[in-house]
């Protein structure tokens, strides 16, 4: 069985008697393409380690190293299984979705800038504390971001396709959003969700409220984001937009009340330990095999 992997860190840690090529991007492919069964992909959204996958005529399992998958999906054949990395982004994500929180409540851009100018921003600023959060998306990003919204004193209301103890369905989002200070979407990509966060559902938030984006850029609607932030009606605070990244020029770049950081959600320290985990676990597995973890096509 070959197995083409990203990371030559991880060679040694696989199991005895496979035949392993390391590929990541920018590297010249193996010119074992026809034989590979199992490919970890690179963590990257470029499309020529994808456009791979059509040459991959032994194919089996593709592994992602992303939470998200919609990139992956018009490259997979049919019959081929697709594992994302369930759980390696939860931790960096969670971390950030609360950075970009406090940090527009608290106004820190604000004061990035004035020190840039020698200029001391005393004033009053949002406090998290006593507030609402409603979390759009409750895998396991959302309840990540919960458990860290455990110590902060706010309320957190919490919705999900699925109703469950705690956890409202999606059909009752329309009533709760009046009721966020914040609202953090961390929902996947889906046909259902682009274009969730749309001018309907901006309308509904109460005014001042900060909108936080931790999820994929097209679940949002650009011009209807520009709209209410345009009018200072809303905040947002954004890891992920659309386009991504926006070009030169663009409204995005210039638009009052928005904190954008350039989709790095996942790219921290504690990335690369936990999807070497991952990648030497499915790899065992599928040796082995035995059932693989975070199936999210097969």
């Amino acid at each position: 069985m070959r197995v083409w992997v990203p990371y030559s860190g991880v060679v040694g840690r696989l199991p005895a008697g496979l035949a392993v090529d390391v590929y990541d991007t920018g590297d010249e492919p193996p010119s074992t393409v026809d034989e590979v069964e199992f490919y970890v992909a690179p963590y990257t959204f470029e499309p020529a380690p994808l456009e791979l996958i059509k040459r991959m005529s032994s194919l089996r399992v593709v592994q992602t190293q992303t939470a998200g998958f919609e990139h992956m999906l018009p490259y997979l054949p049919d019959g081929v299984t697709l594992c994302n990395a369930g759980g390696v982004h939860d931790t960096s994500t969670a971390e950030l979705a609360v950075t970009l929180m406090l940090a527009s409540l608290r106004g820190i851009p604000s004061f990035v800038h004035g020190r840039d100018q020698q200029d001391w921003r005393f004033g009053w600023y949002d406090a998290l504390a006593d507030r609402t959060v409603l979390l759009v998306g409750y895998g396991g990003i959302g309840k990540a971001i919960d458990r860290r919204l455990a110590g902060f004193e706010v309320d957190v209301l919490r919705v999900a396709r699925t109703e469950r103890e705690n956890v409202h369905d999606m059909d009752e989002l329309p009533d709760l959003l009046p009721r966020a200070d914040v609202v953090v979407v961390c929902v996947p990509l889906t046909p259902d969700t682009r274009g969730l966060v749309d001018a309907e559902f901006l309308g509904r938030m109460r005014d001042g409220s900060l909108l936080v984006n931790v999820a994929r850029g097209p679940v949002v609607d650009t011009d209807a984001l520009l709209a209410e932030l345009g009018s200072g009606r809303l905040r947002a605070a954004v890891d992920v937009t659309d386009p991504e990244p926006p070009p030169p020029g663009h409204p995005l770049w210039t638009v009052p009340g928005l904190l954008m950081s350039p989709h790095v959600g996942g790219s921290s320290s504690a990335f690369r330990p936990r999807v070497e985990k991952v990648i030497v676990d499915q790899v065992r597995r599928y040796a082995a095999g035995e059932p693989l973890q975070y199936v999210v096509r097969s």
